[in-house]
């Protein structure tokens, strides 16, 4: 019986030996394919200089979902077919068929323009596009000529037409401004440029260009000068996208220009509004004769000087999208180009509660058309989680060097701090003059005691 039952485990362990080495030739079969295989969700192009219209890390999605994915309209393939965007991709049609009579230009002359942008364009996207050549096309030339489209009725370059539903209605527009610049929401500048420039008529302004009618479409809910737009368009790179150009109109000369050195000695977070005021750092808004990006952020002589910031549901969006696009885009790996993350990275330090946002609106620095004070600070609590900047090499590493060193000279911390407690307010100060009149008269009193009794 033993030896039956040891010819059985020899039996039953050269068959186990059997099966095992099967399946490791179809798992090794497998795995040689899924080498061979290029990533898709984050393709080889991901990582070149061309590559700029990106997936939000999830990370990101999860501190604020409503920031990055569209709301009511989707450009580009990344959203692409939800039955929720349907209503607006039945428009962009029409919007097509209304440019095509308008300009007289044959359909087939359109999509082969853009055919030959096709290989371009597929390599700004950071994952693989599973669309094939007619299809991505298509979608290029017809999101593309819906935003024009409406970038020109909007400008009244081209009346829109009567009971237009996407004019009429009055929620819709605010909704295009904030979904055109989310970034899972783009398609190429070069794209939108080419198909600018075929349907532009002969009798159109000449001086007026893509990035003007962009700028000006925008601008509904920026609400800057016409003059500033205007500056900041002419001293402007090549943009990468829509959202690229209205995030490098608020990026100041002054800025780009500067000579950045790493500091000699690590840079540390700075700390909130609360315990900055109590070392005698005050925080100002910039002057108000000077209209100046929220990034010009200064400090000079324990004062910060921060230019207003408007904060509603655009520009918290807004925000949002410039951090995600430049953590994700190679050519902002540099930290000297990282603007808005520095910047939001400078609200996420000052601000912890709700009082910090609650003296930051009472100095006019934020403007809070948000919500309450509690959830602006969670906002930008959010906004700056989870992001990479280097502090000693960014553009605002000499401020937060310097506002650190201010903080840490005991002398004047102890003196701001006691006038913070004693002086802070009217009560604070009657009741320490109070405290003060009490040890006067105390000290008198022990004072004439003592000398009668010594007199005495």
């Amino acid at each position: 019986m033993r030896t039956n039952n040891h010819n059985n485990e020899e039996s039953n362990d050269n068959h186990y030996v059997i099966d095992i080495c099967k399946v490791d030739n179809e798992r090794l079969a497998s795995l040689q394919h899924k080498i061979s295989e290029n990533p898709k969700l984050l393709s080889k192009s991901a990582g070149k200089i061309s590559c700029c219209i990106f997936k939000v890390p999830q990370t990101f999605v999860e501190a604020n979902v409503k920031a990055y994915h569209p709301r009511i309209v989707s450009i580009g393939p990344y959203h692409r077919g939800q039955p929720r965007l349907n209503m607006i991709e039945e428009h962009k049609y029409l919007y097509l068929g209304s440019l095509l009579t308008r300009t007289q230009l044959p359909l087939e002359e359109v999509l082969k323009a853009i055919s030959l942008l096709e290989n371009e364009a597929r390599e700004c996207y950071s994952e693989t596009i599973q669309l094939d050549s007619h299809e991505f096309v298509e979608m290029m030339v017809l999101d593309g000529c819906f935003i024009i489209e409406l970038f020109r009725k909007v400008a009244r370059l081209v009346p829109f037409e009567v009971d237009d539903p996407l004019v009429n209605m009055a929620w819709i527009l605010p909704f295009f401004y904030r979904d055109f610049l989310k970034l899972e929401n783009q398609i190429p500048f070069f794209v939108l440029q080419r198909l600018f420039e075929i349907s532009k008529p002969p009798n159109e302004n000449s001086t007026v260009t893509l990035s003007y009618l962009a700028m000006e479409f925008f601008n509904n809910s920026l609400q800057r000068p016409e003059e500033e737009v205007i500056m900041m368009i002419t001293k402007q790179n090549e943009s990468k996208h829509l959202l690229d150009l209205v995030r490098s109109s608020f990026i100041p000369i002054s800025i780009k220009e500067k000579e950045l050195k790493r500091v000699t000695t690590p840079t540390h977070i700075i700390h909130c509004v609360t315990k900055l005021r109590r070392s005698g750092i005050k925080i100002n808004p910039g002057k108000s004769n000077e209209r100046e990006s929220f990034l010009n952020v200064k400090f000079k002589h324990g004062v910060i000087e921060m230019p207003t910031i408007t904060m509603d549901d655009f520009m918290s969006s807004f925000l949002f999208n410039c951090v995600a696009f430049e953590q994700c885009y190679s050519g902002c790996t540099s930290s000297m180009q990282l603007y808005f993350t520095t910047y939001v990275t400078l609200l996420d330090c000052l601000i912890n509660t709700y009082r910090d946002v609650e003296y930051l609106c009472e100095r006019n620095i934020v403007e809070n058309h948000f919500g309450t004070e509690g959830e602006m600070a969670h906002l930008i609590n959010n906004a700056g989680k989870d992001v990479a900047v280097d502090l000693d090499m960014c553009y605002l590493s000499g401020l937060f060097d310097e506002v650190h060193q201010y903080y840490g000279n005991s002398w004047h911390v102890q003196w701001a701090s006691f006038k913070y407690t004693y002086f802070d307010t009217p009560w604070s100060f009657i009741s320490a003059l109070a405290a003060l009149v009490l040890l006067v008269l105390t000290v008198g009193q022990t004072y004439f005691a003592a000398y009668q009794y010594f007199d005495a």
